[in-house]
């Protein structure tokens, strides 16, 4: 059996200089580059999430991630 999932996967540049990841699980196919970057600059913008490591100050890269996983064996 063969499965595969996608996720966007942004990363940010955090206050204390780490880099913290944002993942949206099945993000629509028709995605642009340009909305995933509104969509960056408004959480930077706006302070939207906090982090251990402080607040998102700066967009790094967005990426899709794409994972298939094949089952050789599964105990039903």
């Amino acid at each position: 059996m063969n499965m595969s999932t996608k996720t966007l996967r942004m990363l940010f540049l955090t206050g204390e200089g780490r880099t913290s990841a944002i993942s949206v699980p099945d993000p629509d196919e028709n995605i642009t580059q340009q909305q995933v970057e509104a969509c960056m600059d408004h959480i930077v913008t706006n302070d939207i999430f906090d982090t251990n490591s402080g607040s998102l100050v700066e967009k790094i890269r967005a990426e899709v991630v794409e994972r298939s996983v094949d089952t050789i064996y599964e105990n039903a």
